[in-house]
């Protein structure tokens, strides 16, 4: 008898925190895309409808970031906390995060760098993530008792603008250079046409792409930051772009 093939388990699902509608797709888009790609559920979850913004009302933004998630291949929701430009660090919204980790059970977590020279919402809610995936393994958290307890294996964190970039923490570069998934990125950016409109924020993030893949022996590349060293099971783990060195 020919032995069962086993199939390999279904990646972890891949949950991406963002304090506006649009920062997923500027800062780690071609990620997501990519690990979408991959066979990975992505989940994105959005914390204001940018309504304290100089463009766009928070419908529009809403729907741009709809059809953004789509093009990525992504879920999305959003949710309350204190409302753009004003998000506070308080335990209730890391627990509320807490929960929604615990609801979604992922294995990674995407999170803004809490690095402050960004804009505030940023860094706080880098901060409350940060948080948050600590408190979503402790069982004994009044407010999350109706969910059990879920241990992520890695939080990282994406960087907006190159200010926002950890300067003591060494990044991750991922290569995303598949065509297909730098067109869904693209696609995914410009969706966001009451931001884009005005500023070069697609050729921006393009250009910071193709700068790290240069810098990798790739043609494209995203960068993330782990809050905690990673973790290898052997040498042979790791990988790389032939001729870096």
């Amino acid at each position: 008898m020919k032995p069962t093939p086993i199939s390999p388990p279904e990646p972890a699902p891949l949950l991406a925190f963002g304090a506006h509608p649009d920062d997923l797709e500027f800062g780690c888009g071609a990620v997501l895309a990519q690990e979408s790609r991959l066979g990975r559920l992505v989940h994105l979850v959005v914390c204001s409808r940018g309504e304290s913004g100089s463009r766009g009302t928070p419908e529009e933004r809403v729907r741009e970031a709809e059809n953004a998630a789509a093009l990525l291949g992504a879920t999305l929701e959003f949710i309350e906390l204190d409302g753009d430009a004003h998000l506070e660090i308080l335990a209730a919204h890391a627990i509320r995060l807490a929960g929604i980790i615990r609801r979604r059970r992922p294995g990674i977590v995407l999170a803004p760098s809490t690095v402050p020279n960004q804009h505030p919402d940023h860094w706080r809610l880098g901060t409350l993530v940060r948080d948050g995936s600590r408190l979503a393994r402790y069982g004994g958290v009044a407010e999350l008792r109706d969910q059990p307890g879920h241990a992520i294996s890695q939080l990282l964190f994406y960087a907006i603008t190159p200010e926002a970039e950890p300067p003591d923490i060494s990044p991750l570069f991922i290569d995303v250079s598949a065509p297909e998934v730098i067109a869904a990125w693209t696609s995914a950016m410009a969706a966001h046409v009451t931001q884009v409109s005005a500023r070069g924020y697609v050729d921006l993030q393009l250009a910071r792409a193709r700068i790290l893949g240069m810098r990798s022996g790739v043609t494209h590349a995203q960068a993330l930051f782990p809050n905690d060293p990673p973790v290898f099971a052997s040498l042979g783990s790791l990988g790389g772009a032939a001729g870096r060195f």
